[in-house]
């Protein structure tokens, strides 16, 4: 369908609201961000862990956080990555959303400072720590489909399949199996909009950590990504850490870093505030 000249019209008009948008979002983030963690920085005391985990390679786990709690996942072999999918203890149909989480803070780069927001406007998880920044938020995780065209006929473990199994542990099913995010994904794109995959942003013993900002249930997959080139199945085992993390401050760089990540903490405070009464 080729657009009229009044639909062009529009779009270029949209476009330009668009830019305008976020060049006044972009211009009013008080706090800029950090760099990555170091890989041997950020240590937990042993007095914090709450619960320790090992997803085998090609599985998936679950956990109900409260919030306050922290989770650690770390990328031992440089060579996996995970999906994430989460929703409100309260109310499982508030989930994360993807989208949002990309517009609202007008950025698909995922690293320490930003958030991670439900379809409520409201805040999941604060990314409080993280080494690599290598996080894909565009192209979503693996299914039936896309594992038999990089693999083969061979049976192999997906995150699709691996979610619909997680809600059902959750007391939750397919229905409520939403676009996920994936971490240690290095996905970027380039200049004509394509996807391209740089390993090299991922190493050994890389690891993020999100600071639960509300009740929240939350279902991780260890399995390849789409768009890694390897045409060998193999993934690795990935570890997960619970903790209790230091409480947050007022001047907490998750809940200042933007106009809009204020904004989505207050709509987290409203949230509390009714639940208290």
């Amino acid at each position: 369908m080729i657009p009229t000249t009044e639909q062009r019209a529009e779009i270029e008009a949209n476009k330009k609201r668009y830019e305008e948008l976020k060049a006044a979002g972009q211009g009013q983030a008080p706090r800029a961000l950090p760099g990555p963690t170091a890989r041997d920085g950020a240590p937990i005391a042993e007095r914090a862990i709450l619960a320790r985990e090992t997803i085998p390679g090609g599985w998936y786990w679950t956990i109900r956080l409260a919030r306050g709690d922290a989770l650690r996942i770390v990328n031992r072999s440089g060579h996996s990555s995970v999906s994430l999918l989460a929703w409100s203890s309260a109310d499982p149909s508030e989930r994360l959303n993807h989208a949002d989480t990309i517009k609202v803070q007008w950025t698909a780069s995922l690293r320490k400072g930003r958030v991670i927001l439900s379809d409520m406007g409201r805040v999941l998880f604060s990314m409080i720590e993280d080494t690599s920044g290598a996080h894909d938020t565009l192209a979503g995780g693996s299914n039936a489909a896309t594992n038999k065209a990089r693999y083969g006929s061979v049976a192999t473990r997906n995150t699709r399949d691996n979610f619909i199994l997680a809600a059902g542990k959750l007391g939750l099913d397919r229905r409520d199996v939403m676009p996920c995010i994936s971490f240690f994904a290095p996905v970027s794109v380039d200049a004509a909009g394509r996807f391209a995959w740089d390993a090299g942003r991922c190493s050994a013993g890389d690891f993020i950590d999100l600071r639960a900002e509300m009740d929240v249930l939350v279902a991780l997959s260890n399995c390849p990504h789409p768009l890694d080139p390897a045409t060998v199945y193999a993934p690795q085992p990935v570890d997960v850490i619970c903790y209790a993390p230091e409480p947050a401050g007022a001047d907490d760089l998750c809940r200042t870093a933007s106009a809009e990540a204020i904004r989505a903490f207050e709509n987290n405070a409203r949230l509390s505030n009714r639940a208290a009464r």
